[in-house]
């Protein structure tokens, strides 16, 4: 592998892990908050137990998620500093807001939840927590804006001179139309993430025979898969239609579609020749693929032979078309498995209605569950990802052009064998710390103090 490959393998490895936690840490962070207050609500002692329990386990995720994030964020200059050169001053106010939010509203506003037990009133502690959540949200929002510059750049001009990318409007960077459709794709994938954790949780502690709680910690998590999937399926929907709109591309190798065709088919199973190209045998739905991209069964979708040659004459000689095995499949792996996980939850919801057990073979493998979400997320980005290349950003900045200079291969080699050890060893760490923390009883605290009364002076309850 030479420098450029092994520095995209480099910069893969870091961003699928890190968006592991990412949308753990999303959906635990606004479930908790949803928890207090219900609690506070209801005053029943079963949603502070859990409440208790998932902000534990946010912790452990957001400070893994952190460290992993700010790897991610370094290599911008490490790996791709002729990127960082030119789109610098567009990439900057993300990066720098993301960051603000990260470590000083949401890891800030999370000690105060966790140490202000006890010390703060009940309705300004649980204020804490939900401040953490809308910032986990607020958080993915512009450092999405960030990646859907790399999808459709937007709100910027070249400097004549320097060819340097200068933002001229942080807003409309924001409201890239990419971003607002990849917005809330990603909040509903980070639900299914989450959720499929706590009912995974929740039916291993109920089989090992736990408190009452966690029936309700395993229905909270099956509802929360099941919904997030339903919204995934609806969101990716329009997400498809927009990104046909800004990168025709990406939709045609994601059916290996090389002819133009009116009235498009999707392959639900395909067999390709030994180069990748076109299949020779596939399993079809006629005309899905123009209702995915266009919301028409009579549209036109444009094919690869075509847009490679359109592309040709816009940019230059040069190979414009992705890797088509890795975009064909990794699109619908991202969709099977994403429905699997939300079938699974719906399974188990309708086998447990009215206090009625789950059938004992899927009680054996819902603690798996969580792989599902976590891989149709790992899949979902590594398409968005690949099947835009050759581009870093689209249609003005190559892949190529962006490594920096004078890297060798033995020096991103030696990085990308010390990052993978360490993210073993992290991964190890969380595992562990999650299984412990799931086994522990569920044991509230003496409960936060009313609106103007005085809270004991006590020593908070440790979390492990």
């Amino acid at each position: 592998m030479d420098v450029l490959e092994l520095t995209r393998l480099q910069f893969a490895v870091v961003t699928i892990y890190h968006y592991f936690f990412v949308p753990l840490s999303i959906s635990l962070a606004g479930t908790a908050a949803g928890l207090q207050v219900a609690w506070l609500r209801t005053g029943q002692e079963r949603y502070l137990q859990l409440t208790k329990l998932v902000g534990k386990l946010l912790i452990v995720t957001f400070a893994v998620g952190v460290v992993t994030g700010l790897v991610q964020e370094f290599q911008f200059g490490m790996g791709w500093s002729n990127f960082a050169r030119f789109y610098g001053d567009v990439f900057g106010p993300t990066l720098a807001i993301e960051g603000m939010l990260a470590f000083f509203l949401e890891a800030t506003f999370l000690a105060l939840w966790y140490f202000g037990w006890d010390r703060l009133p009940r309705k300004l502690h649980a204020a804490t927590i939900v401040i953490v959540a809308a910032g986990t949200v607020m958080s993915a929002f512009i450092i999405l804006a960030a990646n859907s510059f790399m999808q459709n750049p937007v709100a910027y001009s070249l400097d004549p001179v320097t060819g340097r990318a200068h933002l001229d409007d942080f807003g409309a960077l924001l409201l890239n139309e990419v971003n607002l459709a990849a917005f809330p794709h990603t909040l509903a994938g980070a639900v299914m993430a989450g959720g499929s954790l706590l009912l995974a949780i929740g039916v291993w502690r109920l089989r090992a025979g736990g408190e009452a709680a966690f029936r309700t910690l395993a229905r909270l998590g099956a509802w929360l898969t099941l919904t997030g999937g339903a919204l995934t399926a609806l969101t990716g929907d329009h997400l498809g239609k927009v990104i046909t709109e800004v990168q025709p591309m990406k939709m045609a190798a994601a059916e290996a579609l090389y002819a133009t065709t009116t009235g498009a088919p999707f392959s639900v199973f395909a067999v390709g020749g030994p180069d990748g190209g076109e299949p020779f045998f596939s399993l079809e739905i006629p005309r899905l693929l123009s209702v995915l991209a266009k919301g028409d069964p009579g549209a036109t979708v444009q094919g690869i032979d075509d847009l490679q040659a359109q592309y040709v004459a816009q940019y230059g000689p040069g190979s414009y078309i992705p890797m088509i095995p890795v975009a064909f499949w990794t699109f619908r792996l991202m969709i099977g498995i994403g429905m699997l996980a939300a079938a699974v939850a719906a399974y188990y919801l309708w086998s447990t209605r009215r206090d009625r057990q789950a059938h004992r073979l899927l009680i054996r493998f819902l603690p798996l569950i969580p792989i599902l979400p976590a891989a149709a997320n790992t899949f979902g980005w590594i398409f968005t990802e690949t099947a835009r290349q050759p581009w870093l950003a689209f249609g003005i900045s190559r892949v190529a052009d962006g490594i920096s200079p004078g890297l060798t291969s033995g020096e991103v080699l030696v990085s990308l064998i010390g990052f993978t050890v360490v993210y073993g060893v992290l991964a190890v760490v969380w595992l562990r710390l999650v299984r412990h923390l799931s086994r522990q009883p569920l044991e509230a605290a003496a409960p936060a103090a009313s609106a103007g009364e005085q809270a004991p002076e006590r020593e908070p309850v440790p979390v492990y």
